[in-house]
C-alpha cells in the first residue's frame, strides 16, 4: 500500500449500520408506544426498544462523524 491511497475506515461503515439499525428499532419502538400491543410483555412500561434505538443511533452517529472519509487523522 502506498501512503497516498485513500481508504475508508471500517468504523465508518459500522457507524452507518448502527445508525440505520438504531433508527429502525427506534421507529418500531415509537410505533409500539403509540399503538400498544394487546398482550404486553414484562417491563413493557420501560420502552426498552425506544431507549435501545436512541442509544444505537447516538453511537452510530458518533462513529460516522468521527471516522468519516476525508477527515484529517488526529483531529
Amino acid at each position: 500500500m502506498h501512503e497516498n491511497d485513500k481508504q475508508i475506515p471500517i468504523w465508518f461503515f459500522i457507524g452507518i449500520l448502527l445508525t440505520v439499525y438504531g433508527l429502525l428499532i427506534l421507529g418500531i419502538g415509537i410505533r409500539g408506544w403509540i399503538n400498544p400491543p394487546a398482550v404486553k410483555v414484562a417491563l413493557w412500561n420501560f420502552h426498552a426498544d425506544v431507549w435501545w434505538g436512541l442509544l444505537l443511533t447516538a453511537i452510530g452517529a458518533l462513529y460516522v462523524t468521527k471516522f468519516r472519509p476525508g477527515r484529517v487523522a488526529g483531529s
